[in-house]
């Protein structure tokens, strides 16, 4: 038997994020940073405690967030890419590297690194997660970090 729902924190009044977003594809990049700030917003984080790091492609994404996590300055790391199927199966590839990078991120450094990087057969389904008809990510990834940055804190200072 299920229990009462659980509130999910929304207030990211008080913390700071970091964005690490691809440039690569950035049309679609570019929507998804847009949801996420605006997300951010939203959810009571101040302009100033919201920084944007462009990264040329997704796999360099983890490099990225390693570097924002190790400077203490951040509650949480949103990274934010697209990868879309090629000709070859390339694409599978840094997409695969690319999400175990974020991951041993998060876990080494204790700072949540959200990890938000489309990997799509076609250009329209990510269009489609960018702001399209399956909504846009970019929202769900900031609200993710404003809820695992908010359980962490609360954790921690007990």
């Amino acid at each position: 038997m299920a229990g009462p729902a659980r509130p999910r924190p929304s207030d990211a009044g008080g913390l700071r994020f970091a964005i690490v977003v691809a440039r690569f594809n950035e049309s679609i990049t570019a929507a998804l940073l847009d949801g996420a700030q605006r997300t951010l917003a939203d959810r009571g984080a101040a302009p100033e405690a919201v920084e944007v790091f462009w990264a040329p492609g997704s796999f360099e994404i983890p490099l990225l967030a390693q570097a924002c996590a190790e400077t203490g300055r951040f509650d949480a790391v949103i990274c934010l890419g697209a990868i879309i199927r090629g000709e070859t199966d390339h694409y599978q590839l840094i997409a695969e590297e690319t999400a175990r990078g974020v991951g041993e991120v998060s876990l080494r450094t204790g700072v949540p690194c959200i990890f938000e990087v489309l990997a799509t057969p076609t250009r329209e389904l990510a269009e489609a997660r960018a702001g399209g008809s399956a909504g846009n990510k970019g929202e769900e990834a900031a609200q993710a970090a404003i809820e695992v940055a908010g359980a962490l804190r609360q954790i921690r200072e007990g």
